[in-house]
């Protein structure tokens, strides 16, 4: 074991990493200045743990509602060896599909080890990338492997890997609605992250086999119910930008030293449980090692991260706690406090705050104008 995996051990304390899935990889790319997440992250804590003995849990959490009706569209949707699916690549998206093969890897042969798992996607996506003419269509829960953070990460989607005439691509279902041709844009953007994990991951295993990882399509398909019902409509999502931005994260991921050289030794996020499981470890002396750890909180952070609501509370008083839009806008203006007193002429703006106290004054102006 190296100094940085030892380190890393020290900060999460005597318990397992815990494992990375695509929504938690996703979550990377919404706040990649965060030196605090991307330690944590790099750690394997149990943010949620953490957050909840510092006295901010978060509170939310995917509804059983939601997952009931997510796995009900899902198994509608592959029904029938995908029946269902076909249609929708060949009428919305108007690909000349005669003939398909649907093969289910979540099977490998009644063993559910995920190392077996892998090597059978492995054997099946390697021969598909070899001889697409004479392979298979339709592959259902591929289990792919990445690297984050110098650890391998499972990923099992609930997806479909696609295979047309060389090119796979990577089919994403979810149970959100798409009303008079739109969907919520948040969804959407989350959606797209989340098959680019996928794209990353399917990628990273041709490039293994010694496959053109280009052979992946960086367009991929969502399938989403349409209106109020459950009919399906397939929608082609190009997830360039966000393969990108995946990359340079977890690039950052893999140089995480450089993020830990400013983290004091002893730094540790061990909860120190007890015999039951139960956290003994002092919430004062917690909270001073996670502030002692520097983070970028953003409302953005609510619906990703964890440690959210931690952060939040930290940042009360922030300029950035009120988003990046007026963070980037009010620039080296750190606190609310200093943008009143420029903006009210209380205080003298250093040359770095110059075009932003001119913002400020000018805003309180109309303001001022506009209530009179």
């Amino acid at each position: 074991m190296n100094s940085i995996e030892d380190r890393l051990a020290e900060i999460r304390g005597p318990v397992p990493p815990v494992a990375h899935n695509a929504r938690t990889i996703a979550a990377l790319t919404t706040n990649p200045g965060c030196a605090r997440r991307a330690i944590m992250d790099a750690a394997g804590v149990d943010k949620r743990a953490i957050a909840a003995r510092a006295g901010h849990a978060p509170p939310y959490g995917q509804s059983p509602f939601a997952i009931t009706r997510t796995r009900s569209f899902v198994s509608q949707v592959k029904a029938n060896g995908c029946a269902e699916l076909l249609r929708l690549l060949r009428e919305t998206l108007r690909l000349d599909i005669k003939e398909v093969a649907y093969q289910d890897l979540e099977d490998a042969a009644g063993n559910e080890s995920q190392e077996v798992r892998h090597q059978l996607a492995r054997q099946v996506l390697g021969t598909a990338a070899a001889h697409s003419d004479e392979a298979g269509t339709l592959f259902d829960h591929p289990l792919l492997k990445l690297p984050v953070g110098g650890r391998q990460v499972f990923l099992e989607p609930d997806l479909i890997a696609f295979q047309y005439r060389g090119v796979f691509h990577i089919i994403e279902i979810k149970s959100f609605a798409v009303i008079d041709g739109q969907a919520d844009g948040g969804k959407v953007a989350a959606a797209a992250v989340q098959s680019a994990v996928y794209v990353v991951a399917l990628r990273h295993l041709l490039q293994e086999l010694g496959h053109d990882p280009a052979a992946v399509s960086d367009r991929v398909v969502l399938v989403c119910p349409e209106n109020f019902s459950n009919h399906a409509v397939a929608t082609p999502l190009d997830v360039r930008r966000q393969l990108t931005v995946l990359k340079r994260q977890l690039g950052n991921m893999e140089r995480i030293d450089q993020r830990l050289s400013h983290v004091d030794d002893g730094i540790t996020f061990d909860l120190a449980p007890d015999r039951d499981g139960r956290p003994t470890r002092a919430i004062g002396e917690l909270c001073d090692a996670i502030e002692h750890i520097p983070a970028r909180y953003s409302p953005e952070c609510l619906s990703t991260c964890e440690m959210s609501y931690f952060c939040r509370n930290e940042a009360r008083g922030s300029t950035h706690a009120l988003g990046k839009s007026v963070s980037e806008e009010l620039g080296s203006v750190e606190t609310v406090d200093t943008a009143l007193r420029l903006a009210a002429g209380e205080l003298e703006p250093s040359p770095e705050q110059q075009e932003a106290a001119a913002v400020l004054r000018t805003a309180l102006r109309l303001r001022e104008e506009c209530l009179a």
